[in-house]
């Protein structure tokens, strides 16, 4: 088994050391996907939903989510965001969640990405459960993260 960087010897949880890593520009994207009825998402695009531009504010709770996330997930560090945008794409069958999150750290910001996706999904939800029955959030994966230096970007 390969040694897990989130525990100490004794089995208990820890944060990461990453005090000897050089700063680096690091950017990750994450995707998810919000399905939803044909008709929801024609609402959504026609701003025919009672609640309001649900994009609008999903868009503002997936960056503040971003930028909330070492307080939503314990082991990870806070970071200094120097972008986070979340942008849709709207489908037939529902609304596809791109977030790119970046900074100048030591640690990546995969779960800065991951989360911000999460919580724009989750608005979308909220927004719209009392005129669709039907939605699934789901498909939310980090499509890649990247460091700055050359020849270090992994795809997943």
């Amino acid at each position: 088994m390969p040694d897990l960087t989130h525990i100490r010897d004794d089995g208990s949880a820890a944060m990461v050391d990453v005090s000897e890593k050089p700063t680096v520009r690091r950017e990750a994207t994450a995707r998810g996907f919000v399905a939803l009825a044909a008709e929801t998402v024609a609402a959504i695009a026609e701003g025919g939903v009672p609640k309001g531009d649900v994009l609008a504010v999903a868009r503002i709770a997936g960056i503040q989510a971003a930028k909330r996330t070492a307080e939503l997930i314990p082991l990870c560090h806070q970071l200094p965001l120097t972008k986070v945008a979340v942008d849709f794409e709207n489908r037939s069958d529902g609304i596809e969640i791109t977030a790119i999150v970046k900074t100048d750290a030591r640690t990546g910001v995969e779960m800065e990405a991951l989360t911000a996706v999460s919580l724009a999904a989750l608005t979308i939800y909220d927004m719209c459960k009392a005129i669709d029955k039907s939605m699934r959030i789901g498909d939310i994966v980090l499509v890649e993260k990247t460091k700055a230096n050359p020849g270090t970007s992994v795809l997943t």
